[in-house]
């Protein structure tokens, strides 16, 4: 499907979103035999992204099946849990998942993220404030922030009713 960040790969297997990923990137994993192609559930997530990027939608509800290490999963699951326009540093969701010095560890989770947007690792950036890395790139990741109200300047964000200097650590 077509987006205002590029054209992206859906798949549902067996009832669940399985990945919404960025097509023509490094980590795009192509679709596997046993998707859905077509379904109910894929008109459903469909729709519900143009929604959001229509800025008429701040949360999904799709069932979504994330396939990963149990550590990789609680770090998504953590993900699920930062709001619509609100941020998070890497340091903060170790802390949130009680693995405090996993800073690193849940930046390479963080990266392998099978359902961009909806599991929104694009909230999360440094510590400092900077952007940190994308799947989907830079580009894509300044324009999801700003689409939820944020400022970005540079490599900086911030909220757009605080400026850049007033960026929020989510924590």
């Amino acid at each position: 499907m077509d987006s205002p960040v590029g054209r992206m790969i859906v798949v549902a297997e067996n009832d669940a979103l399985t990945r919404l990923e960025f097509s023509g990137r490094p980590h795009a994993r192509g679709i596997p035999e046993e998707a859905s192609v077509g379904s109910l559930l894929l008109n459903e997530v469909k729709r519900q992204l143009e929604t959001y990027f229509s800025g008429a939608l701040s949360a999904f509800d799709l069932p979504l099946r994330l396939q990963g290490t149990p550590f990789q999963q609680r770090v998504w699951q953590a993900l699920l849990d930062i709001p619509f326009g609100a941020t998070s540093s890497y340091s903060c969701l170790a802390a949130q998942i009680d693995r405090p010095a996993a800073v690193r560890a849940v930046g390479a989770a963080n990266g392998l993220n099978p359902i961009s947007i909806i599991v929104p690792c694009h909230r999360l950036i440094g510590a400092n404030g900077h952007l940190t890395g994308y799947a989907g790139g830079q580009a894509a990741k300044r324009w999801l922030l700003r689409h939820e109200g944020h400022r970005v300047e540079g490599d900086r964000v911030g909220r757009s009713d605080e400026g850049v200097e007033g960026w929020e650590d989510g924590g």
